[in-house]
């Protein structure tokens, strides 16, 4: 007979290491080149965080607030396995995958302060957009965008599957002249249609109702044309439709090269976000929001070199497929209106 006998080893002790602070250690150039922030927007964002985080203890060397974060930046630069940033800060991979998670929910929450329609403003906003191509009337551009995330599971799996055969979340957003996002929609499955999430969404409701007092917004031709939203012309005719075509679609760039500047500047936009769908959202609410940050502080982010007329989200395919929405009058008319007594001047 066999006889099995339990060997208790001996345990293994902990060793804690102590870890970088990399705040004090970075320059101010390799700071904004790893973390994609400069010293003072992590300062600010440290701020903003301050009691939405756990704190460090005396016990088990648990992470500083500024560790958690500076982590989570880390990884949003990377867009890489998370053992890499695990390595980088003396910590567990279920550490970091908890760090991100708990640090990316509380970015999310100031979601109120930092994505919002500047209603007060919105006549300034209207001129700054006027400035870019001379086309009045409207405040603001929108499009959408696809986010690469790992498989979710389950039995609505396959919706997430874009037409380029990627699983994803076709993410909306709204950006006016500043590149800065004012509305962002992230929890649309990859195979959901633009027009089809902007129907389903706030904005819509809102544009409907006329809050924003008869102005509009730019969409291309996957959108319907609305009173509040201005399309482009599907075949112009003469000098006077040309025109407004040019118009609108120079100004409707912004929303590219913004959607260009947050994906080159947080890569895990770009390269995947191999977390729960929950925390994927998260994330890039989060980035959304860090991008508006540096804007506001006039911080210039990695990608603000990027060239949107050349180099344009050279992953994806960003021309959607046309759609051919019956119009009538009552929808064409803002842009008949334009047509007459703007562009045929």
């Amino acid at each position: 007979m066999y006889r099995y006998v339990n060997y208790i080893g001996e345990r293994r002790p902990q060793v804690f290491h102590d870890r970088p602070n990399y705040y004090d250690i970075l320059t101010e150039d390799e700071c904004m080149y790893r973390f994609r922030l400069s010293k003072k927007c992590v300062v600010y964002l440290l701020n903003l965080l301050t009691g939405k985080l756990e704190t460090a203890t005396d016990r088990n060397m648990a992470l500083t607030t500024m560790t958690q974060v500076l982590l989570t930046l880390r990884f949003y630069a990377l867009g890489t396995m998370l053992i890499s940033v695990a390595d980088m800060f003396g910590v567990s991979i279920s550490s970091a995958s908890r760090t991100i998670k708990n640090v990316s929910y509380a970015i999310a929450g100031l979601s109120g302060s930092f994505l919002n329609i500047p209603v007060h403003n919105i006549v300034e906003t209207k001129m700054k957009m006027f400035k870019i191509a001379r086309f009045p009337l409207v405040f603001g551009a929108i499009d959408c965008t696809h986010v690469r995330i790992k498989p979710p599971g389950g039995e609505s799996s396959e919706t997430f599957r874009n037409r380029k055969g990627y699983f994803s979340l076709n993410v909306q957003a709204l950006v006016n002249s500043d590149l800065k996002f004012m509305d962002v929609v992230a929890r649309w499955p990859g195979s959901a249609h633009d027009s089809n999430i902007f129907r389903n969404s706030r904005l819509y409701a809102r544009l409907e109702s006329e809050e924003f007092n008869n102005m509009a917004i730019l969409g291309d031709s996957g959108y319907a044309l609305k009173p509040y939203m201005l399309t482009p012309i599907a075949n112009p005719v003469g000098r006077t439709e040309m025109l407004y075509n040019e118009s609108q679609i120079r100004t409707r760039n912004i929303i590219e090269w913004c959607f260009g500047i947050w994906k080159r500047s947080f890569p895990v936009l770009s390269l995947g976000i191999r977390l729960q769908l929950k925390t994927a959202q998260a994330i890039i609410i989060a980035t959304a929001i860090l991008h508006n940050i540096c804007r506001d502080m006039k911080g210039e982010l990695p990608g603000d070199d990027f060239q949107f007329l050349d180099q344009l989200h050279e992953a994806e395919d960003m021309t959607e497929t046309e759609n051919h929405f019956g119009e009538n009058d009552e929808d064409s008319r803002t842009r008949d209106s334009l047509l007459n007594n703007y562009f045929a001047r």
